[in-house]
């Protein structure tokens, strides 16, 4: 292997995505070879160079990649002090630290991605890269037309505008398709307009689709899969 900005070895070993291990750098928790590294130009080679993060052997796994239906009631968590089920504990026979891709808050549901490739999970949720989600949501009662009208021009809701890229109505329900990736940014946008959400669930990320997967089960994705999802963060 050949020598690499340290940031994006920590990104790419799973420790954390390239913003949180510059900050890591110049707070000088990281070491290469028993040196403190504090520039953020520093550079190392991950299979000859031995680097800590806090006195822990950073080492170069193996990328993988999953995607799980996240039940309602479980939390997008390593752990969680209230003691409430998280995603972690669903993910049994799996022996690589993974992380879930971005959040889905507890009481929603669907489709969540897991991986340690840092680096990729970081583009799919930065919004330069305007990765899509789209989400199935069931309301109290049906939105009228020029609700979702005012929807798909954009709401303003606790100071931030929100605006998805697309809204279409279903039998049980409506669609929306979004690609910011703002705090509980549907269920918001809804309110927003005078309508309760009582059931979202994710089906989309990028070019991966749930599918017929069932609660709580997961499955590894496919190369293919993880080519496209790659792909989709290449622009």
């Amino acid at each position: 292997m050949s020598r690499e900005r340290l940031q994006k070895i920590l990104a790419h070993a799973g420790v954390a995505s390239r913003r949180q291990a510059e900050a890591l750098i110049s707070s000088g928790r990281v070491k290469v070879n028993g040196e403190v590294a504090r520039q953020l130009g520093a550079t190392a080679d991950p299979a000859e160079d031995r680097i800590e993060v806090d006195g822990r052997l950073v080492s170069a796994e193996a990328f993988e990649y999953y995607a799980l239906n996240k039940p309602a009631g479980v939390v997008t968590t390593l752990r969680d002090p209230q003691r409430r089920p998280t995603v972690m504990s669903l993910l049994r026979g799996i022996n690589a630290r993974i992380y879930p891709v971005g959040r889905l808050d507890a009481d929603s549901e669907g489709l969540l991605l897991l991986t340690n490739d840092g680096e990729l999970a970081h583009r799919l949720t930065h919004p330069r890269f305007g990765v899509e989600k789209e989400y199935v949501v069931e309301l109290s009662e049906p939105a009228r037309a020029e609700e979702l009208d005012r929807i798909r021009r954009g709401v303003k809701s606790r100071g931030e505008w929100l605006k998805p890229r697309q809204v279409w109505r279903e039998d049980n329900g409506v669609r929306v398709v979004m690609a910011e990736g703002k705090k509980r940014e549907v269920r918001r946008m809804f309110e927003a307009v005078g309508r309760q959400v009582v059931r979202l669930s994710r089906r989309r990320f990028g070019p991966i689709e749930l599918g017929r997967l069932p609660p709580g089960h997961f499955r590894r994705l496919t190369q293919d899969e993880i080519e496209r999802l790659k792909a989709a963060t290449s622009a």
